[in-house]
């Protein structure tokens, strides 16, 4: 019941690839060099991972000290104290917006450069 196939005999229940004769000591190269790459993908991955958090516990330092100091500002102005920080924003912002009055009424029909930026800096305290 043999199949023949392409001049070849076929022998039923010997399907696939036929097992080749593996060089064991390739297998080994082969699963050793696998194993160096895995460790040192590992390793970027660690090193990234260790860059971002000291990042990111920067950033909060750096948040933590700007809240400290928003907390002060607010205290002072609690005592009727106005902190010499909020004037200077304060000046200015009125100086900026004499500015930009200024140059709107120069530069009719041009649109302000400033006027789609982001305002999200800027701290309106009204007194």
């Amino acid at each position: 019941d043999d199949d023949v196939v392409g001049g070849k005999v076929k022998k039923p229940g010997k399907r696939g690839r036929k097992p080749a004769k593996i060089d064991l000591k390739a297998k080994l190269e082969r699963s050793r060099q696998s194993a160096r790459e895995c460790r040192a993908r590992k390793k970027l991955r660690y090193q990234y991972l260790e860059e971002l958090v000291s990042s990111r516990e920067r950033a909060i330092c750096a948040l933590r000290e700007e809240l400290e100091m928003y907390k002060q500002w607010c205290m002072a102005m609690d005592q009727g104290k106005i902190p010499s920080e909020i004037k200077a924003l304060l000046t200015g912002e009125e100086q900026n917006k004499s500015q930009q009055n200024s140059s709107r009424h120069t530069k009719a029909g041009k649109t302000d450069a400033n006027s789609n930026s982001c305002k999200c800096h800027q701290w309106r305290i009204y007194i």
